[in-house]
């Protein structure tokens, strides 16, 4: 069994998959855009314009796959009640990678030792989603 995340960008899927690619170089293995789809959307489903949007995508960040589309395009998404939480090999790493999601985004803890990592931080990237970064002891 696998549990995978599924992430609603709402109009911002490339520029976010563009974002993953340069802060941790997620691979794109899947995308179809809504004008590629062998069936179109119900009416009323997408906003005028939404054609190129992504229907569907996945990436590949590390050995871990998260898929994300535009959803409706309503340019509201929400991205509340959940992280994603990557493991680090090196305090380098942790920083990079931190940094990078940091970059447009909110710090919500900074990088520090904890009692359960070598070094723990937490971040919202610039679209809203919630990253944890450790470094395990």
């Amino acid at each position: 069994m696998q549990v995978q995340p599924y992430l609603f960008f709402e109009g911002r899927c490339e520029e976010a998959v563009e974002f993953y690619r340069k802060a941790l170089g997620a691979e794109v293995t899947m995308m179809m855009r809504y004008k590629d789809s062998p069936e179109p959307p119900q009416p009323g489903c997408l906003p005028p314009g939404a054609e190129d949007k992504i229907m569907h995508m996945n990436m590949s960040i590390g050995d871990t796959q998260i898929m994300a589309s535009d959803g409706n395009c309503s340019g509201k998404p929400g991205f509340q009640g959940f992280s994603l939480s990557l493991t680090a090999a090196s305090e380098a790493e942790a920083e990079r990678w931190f940094n990078a999601l940091a970059d447009g985004g909110q710090v919500q803890m900074p990088l520090a030792k904890t009692f359960f990592a070598s070094s723990f931080g937490m971040v919202a990237d610039r679209f809203g989603v919630s990253w944890m970064v450790i470094v395990m002891p």
